[in-house]
């Protein structure tokens, strides 16, 4: 799966007031590995910041000025994140400033779902992590990613971040995923990149797990269950049959 981890940063809070889109940072994942591809710019937003962006970005419309339009960089940005998964902490900002930006510039772009599938970890975090702060600051401490670099909020370096807490969240699970089909039994294992493996078909000797097995399987689901909130995508050794 190709996803990319998308963070913006604006004039102000809202596009329905005329905020603009000041810079976009995207990393990409390929089975759940950085592959060193990202896309970043900033823009001109043809207009001042209002105070709050300004004091939490450093950004300044003198900085921002000789910066090139959104509508220079459209066509590479939408061709970076075409068909993948974007992964956006509090979605909804997001796509709402970046499908503004997109109809100032006509119909023809449509909207970013037109391009991409969305993924929210704001409310994932939500989920997993209910009654608790779930800002990307405190997602950081709570899945031990080194944040103490970020002083000021900047779209690429959040975007590297979100990244860490992505795969923190989500860590153990996608990584156990069996995909099966056919009659000679192929199995691909998910997040490896590599062609499914060929089982020959015909009997095949069960090997049960001994006591020692089972005991290290339980400690590794205990360690998995509390990274993810304690939810598992697969049954207790208790609860499958023997």
């Amino acid at each position: 799966m190709r996803q990319v981890v998308l963070d913006t940063e604006t004039t102000g809070l809202s596009w329905e007031k005329g905020n603009r889109i000041v810079e976009i940072g995207c990393i990409e994942l390929l089975e759940r590995r950085k592959t060193g591809r990202h896309f970043h710019r900033y823009f001109n937003p043809e207009r001042d910041l209002e105070a709050g962006a300004q004091e939490v970005t450093g950004l300044s419309l003198e900085f921002l000025r000789d910066k090139p339009l959104f509508a220079s960089a459209v066509d590479e940005f939408l061709d970076f994140i075409r068909g993948a998964e974007l992964i956006i902490h509090n979605a909804s900002f997001d796509i709402g400033f970046l499908d503004y930006e997109l109809s100032r510039l006509g119909p023809h772009y449509g909207r970013i779902e037109d391009h991409a599938t969305v993924l929210d970890t704001l409310a994932m975090a939500r989920e997993r992590y209910p009654g608790q702060r779930n800002s990307l600051d405190a997602l950081c401490r709570r899945l031990g990613v080194d944040n103490t670099h970020r002083k000021l909020h900047g779209a690429l370096l959040d975007a590297e971040l979100l990244a860490e807490v992505y795969l923190g969240m989500t860590a153990g699970q996608a990584d156990l995923m069996l995909v099966a089909g056919g009659d000679a039994g192929l199995v691909a294992h998910a997040g490896t990149g590599r062609l499914p493996a060929v089982v020959p078909a015909g009997p095949r000797r069960v090997l049960r797990a001994s006591e020692a097995e089972r005991a290290a399987h339980e400690a590794r689901l205990e360690k998995i269950a509390g990274k993810s909130g304690g939810k598992l995508v697969w049954p207790r050794a208790e609860s499958v049959p023997s």
